[in-house]
């Protein structure tokens, strides 16, 4: 994995949690939060941590902002300052900017100032849990469209000790397994004669319809 340069502003529970994930795999984390108390409490969890105010221009070119690779906004409940930091950062060349939205509002007048990507964590994280809720077997899952998921699903017993070729899987299922997860190792692109083991895990693309359909298998 190659190593990037990553600054988290804001270091709530939210983008603490970004930055502590990006840390422990190996990248540079910068934090930057206007609180002291919140910055001290980062400084295990990332690289380098500072207090700024990110509302001020000079604050973000005094830490080199446009050096960053990725700089995620995980401003708390202050719009305005969130609204001003990423319009900041886009003036200040910053080539890619997350950033977190309170609700729809708050995500349009983002993508309006330049956020490259809008996160909303409540209705994400509330999607997951309904989605989970009602395929059990789908761990994990990234959409690619309105119809196109990528998920993890967590194999039936009853296709345990086959090969791919033998479940045959894209032509019963319409989905196409692209990995197995196994033992936490991943087997890109798997071979048609992978024989599939109680506990393996599919990554499957295809349609919500039809992965959901697999998931409940």
């Amino acid at each position: 994995m190659a190593i990037r340069q990553y600054a988290v502003i804001g270091l709530g529970r939210f983008g603490i949690s970004v930055a502590q994930r990006l840390h422990e795999a190996g990248q540079e984390v910068l934090g930057i939060d206007i609180n002291e108390e919140r910055v001290e409490e980062a400084e295990s969890f990332v690289t380098h941590a500072v207090i700024a105010d990110t509302t001020e221009e000079d604050a973000l070119k005094s830490v080199g902002i446009s050096n960053f690779d990725r700089v995620i906004v995980a401003i708390g409940n202050d719009m305005q300052s969130s609204i001003l930091t990423v319009l900041l950062l886009k003036e200040l060349g910053v080539k890619k900017v997350i950033a977190k939205a309170l609700d729809k509002h708050h995500g349009k007048v983002l993508e309006k100032v330049g956020a490259d990507w809008v996160i909303y964590p409540e209705k994400d994280m509330g999607e997951r849990v309904a989605n989970q809720l009602l395929s059990p077997n789908m761990l994990n899952y990234i959409e690619l469209s309105h119809e196109y998921n990528i998920e993890e699903i967590l194999i039936p017993e009853s296709m345990a000790e086959n090969s791919l070729r033998e479940l045959d899987i894209r032509a019963k299922y319409n989905v196409s397994a692209i990995a197995v997860v196994r033992d936490g190792n991943v087997i890109i692109s798997p071979s048609p004669n992978e024989i599939i083991h109680k506990g393996d895990m599919l990554v499957l693309i295809g349609s919500r319809e039809d992965l959901s359909d697999f998931s409940n298998l």
